[in-house]
Parts: structure tokens; C-alpha cells; sequence
């Protein structure tokens, strides 16, 4: 059963992406025994309420948002009854939106949070956790606060960079179309990010400001340091150290 505006309601019925359209939130959770909610930050706090109010007492409600703290919040809050809220995110996506964009492998080999402990009692939580795995996602076990720091750094502050570096050279191409037009490889894998949507990163630079901003600060020293070391030794300490954490993230694929 899914639930959205209308136009894209219909298009995901058209793609198989699901059964049955309700017209309604209320409809769509009354009867469900899992509530996925993706959305975007915003949407999903304004969501909740509702979905605490009709959803069955068997339920477990989970969200895909990309900041965790303040969902979980009022996650606790608003559930307090029978039905189980779970905050979630899945360390997967791309830089295109929409109901086309859609990928089953999505998940495959991705890690997937779960502001939940593994041991965690609840047969439902259990039931998602693997869930996950058949869709060959890897579980990983976090509190919110933590989670939300870690992405500020891995996720969040690669984003920001990307449009910045857009920034720069959009900035400085001239009537020529350099240094736009000599942009190779390198550049395109930098930029990748910058074609994600404003829409969806507005709620995610709201709700993890402080973390984002540290992150910031944390990238200008270190910007600041290549200058200062370009025609030095340390320079090539940094490229090495930087080849490690590259050979690091290429062995979680």
C-alpha cells in the first residue's frame, strides 16, 4: 500500500513499485504491520503525528531520514503506545530524485542504521533487521546523536564541498568556457553531488547544523594546511595518509 501526491502515487503504482494507492495516511497505516516512511526531513515530522495516531498496535513505524536526533525525538514522543517507532537510514542513495530513480538493489551491500542496540528485545525490530539482509543490506546499530555526528562528517560535508567546487568553477569559466570545458574524470566524480536536489538537502543542513558546521570548520584547517605545505615534504605525508583512508573505503564495498 503506498500513500503520496497523486501524480507520483501513480506513477509508482504504474511501476510495480507498489500494490494499491490509498488516499489517505490514515487509510494507508491503519491495517499495515511495517510503515516505511521516505521522505524528506520535513515531510517525515510532519507525517508523524498522524501515523502515531492510526497505525495498528502491532506496528512498527520507521523512517529513512538522513539526520536521525530530531525524528527520534519525537519518534519517542508522539509513540507511546503499542506501535514501535524505529529511526532508520539507509547509507545508500544517489543525486537523482523521484519515483524513475528507483533502484531494487538499492540497498545491496550498503550499510543501513538502526538507532536501535542489536540486542534489542522487540520481535519487530528483529523482523526489519533481517528484513534488511535478504535485501542485502548490512545492519549497523547506532544511537542518534552519534549517527548524526558521523554523517555530518562522511556524508553531509561531501555535499556541501561538491557545491561549493561548483562555486569556484562556475565562477571562474569565461566567455571561453574554461576551465569548465577541461573538466575531466577527476572533476565529474567531485561533482557528482551536486546534482542532488536543494529540496531534500535544506532539511538535512536544518537539523544537523552544528555537526555540519564543525565539519566545515574541520575541512578549512585542512585546506588551510595543504596551502601552507604545497612545495613541502608534508604534502606527500598527506597523500599517503589520504591513499589509506581511500584503500580503507574501497574494502567496505
Amino acid at each position: 500500500m503506498g500513500f503520496d501526491e497523486p501524480d507520483v502515487a501513480k506513477r509508482a503504482l504504474a511501476k510495480g513499485a507498489v500494490d494499491e494507492v490509498a488516499g489517505d495516511l490514515a487509510s494507508a497505516v491503519r491495517q499495515a504491520d511495517l510503515v516505511y516512511i521516505a521522505l524528506p526531513i520535513a515531510g517525515i515530522l510532519e507525517c508523524l503525528p498522524v501515523i502515531a495516531l492510526h497505525a495498528g498496535p502491532e506496528a512498527l513505524v520507521t523512517d529513512a531520514g538522513s539526520t536521525k536526533a530530531l525524528i527520534c525525538r519525537e519518534g519517542e514522543r508522539l509513540f507511546k503506545r503499542e506501535a514501535r517507532f524505529l529511526g532508520g537510514h539507509p547509507i545508500a542513495g544517489r543525486e537523482l530524485s523521484g519515483i524513475e530513480q528507483a533502484d531494487e538493489n538499492l540497498f545491496r551491500e550498503r550499510q543501513y542504521v538502526l538507532v536501535a542496540t542489536e540486542d534489542d528485545a522487540d520481535p519487530r525490530v528483529k523482523a526489519f533487521a533481517d528484513m534488511l539482509r535478504t535485501f542485502g543490506a548490512i545492519p549497523v546499530w547506532c544511537d542518534a546523536e552519534t549517527h548524526d555526528w558521523a554523517v555530518g562528517i562522511s556524508s553531509h560535508l561531501p555535499q556541501l564541498l561538491s557545491i561549493a567546487l561548483a562555486g569556484v568553477i562556475r565562477d571562474e569559466t569565461d566567455e571561453t568556457g574554461l576551465p569548465l570545458a577541461l573538466a575531466g574524470p577527476g572533476a565529474r566524480d567531485m561533482l557528482r553531488l551536486a546534482g542532488s536536489p536543494y529540496e531534500l538537502w535544506r532539511d538535512i543542513a536544518h537539523t544537523n547544523g552544528g555537526n555540519i558546521s564543525r565539519a566545515i570548520d574541520r575541512l578549512t584547517q585542512a585546506l588551510e594546511h595543504l596551502r601552507v605545505h604545497l612545495k613541502s615534504k608534508e604534502l606527500e605525508q598527506e597523500f599517503r595518509a589520504a591513499n589509506e583512508v581511500y584503500g580503507s573505503l574501497q574494502k567496505l564495498k
